[in-house]
């Protein structure tokens, strides 16, 4: 099989394509020949040992994928040879074919497209939890969405808008924020012309309920200044490469809750919620839930693709094409 592999850490262009034996099925696991990949900005910090943990060179990057199991160990039940599904791991994604464990996967739901389901586990599953689960999120909300075009915040925007939320998008002008006002955002916010704290207290009379940040950064600090007393700050991950500073004074101040969400642990420590959101999310696919597909490259564009998501150039998801 062709799989994208880091033999070193370093930018994408690092990264070569190989022929790799096919994969077995370890006790518990099926093999899955990949359709699709999505990229997500997690793998772009895999590649350069950036990420809060560390996976071992050499490896195959992508977490995120939908195909068809081929295999399977003959301990597995309830996944057989022939379904449709989608799935999440850490890394091994970005290849035609996969080994993971069986409780791993789901079946496609009815209404994605190969590249839509492909692009939705994490970055919805992620967005969801935030939101709800960690944000305490209630109808009616004034909910603020830094990095709103991309894939977590697209999820976010147009989860929290069907829930009933009110949605403050923020991130840079033009195409990126059209999107977001077509998932629903009943405003946005230009953060390379506007003042981001000021927008949303005007916008919202009063500041934010919750806040959700993928980005970190300058912005990380105007949003927690725009937040309303006792609302939620959740904190997602650092897109634009910078950990914040809070000063502790604006906790002092305004009583905010601030709390972090991770997808590779939240299951392992909140189990039952977890369970509830993957019943909601269903739900909500009938309803028409489904990601922004902002870009399909093949695998042997896969330097590409993880560039255009570091570069910023694309709104919504990125998805790699096994099949092209």
């Amino acid at each position: 099989m062709r799989a994208i592999r880091c033999e070193q850490y370093g930018p994408p262009s690092d990264l070569v394509l190989r022929e790799l034996p096919d994969p077995e099925p370890a006790v518990g696991e099926v093999v899955v020949r990949i359709e699709g990949a999505s990229v997500n900005f997690p793998d772009t910090l895999f590649i350069q040992n950036k990420y809060q943990i560390t996976v071992p060179v050499p490896f195959t990057p992508g977490s995120e994928f939908v195909g068809a199991v081929i295999k399977a160990a003959p301990d597995v039940y309830g996944v057989n040879v022939g379904d449709h599904v989608m799935g999440a791991a850490m890394v091994g994604a970005y290849a035609e074919q996969i080994a993971v464990p069986s409780t791993s996967l789901r079946p496609v739901p009815a209404g994605l497209s190969g590249p839509e389901a492909a692009a939705f586990s994490v970055t919805f599953r992620t967005a969801f939890h935030a939101l709800v689960t960690q944000g305490e999120f209630q109808s009616g909300d004034w909910v603020v969405v830094l990095g709103a075009s991309g894939g977590v915040g697209t999820a976010a925007v147009d989860i929290a808008t069907r829930l009933g939320g009110k949605v403050v998008a923020v991130d840079r002008g033009g195409a990126r924020l059209d999107i977001c006002r077509q998932l629903g955002a009943v405003a946005t916010v230009d953060f390379d012309t506007e003042d981001v704290k000021t927008r949303i207290k005007d916008v919202t009379g009063g500041g934010a309920n919750v806040v959700l940040d993928p980005v970190g950064g300058d912005v990380s600090e105007q949003a927690l200044r725009s937040i309303a007393w006792g609302g939620r700050f959740v904190v997602i991950g650092f897109a634009s490469g910078d950990i914040p500073r809070i000063p502790l004074n604006l906790v002092l101040l305004k009583g905010p809750v601030i709390k972090g969400f991770e997808m590779r642990t939240f299951p392992q420590f909140r189990a039952a919620e977890y369970a509830a959101g993957e019943k909601r999310l269903e739900e909500m696919v009938v309803e028409g839930l489904k990601p922004v597909v902002g870009a399909v490259y093949p695998l042997d564009k896969t330097i590409e693709a993880l560039n255009a998501i570091l570069d910023r150039k694309i709104a919504g998801k990125v998805v790699i094409d096994m099949t092209a």
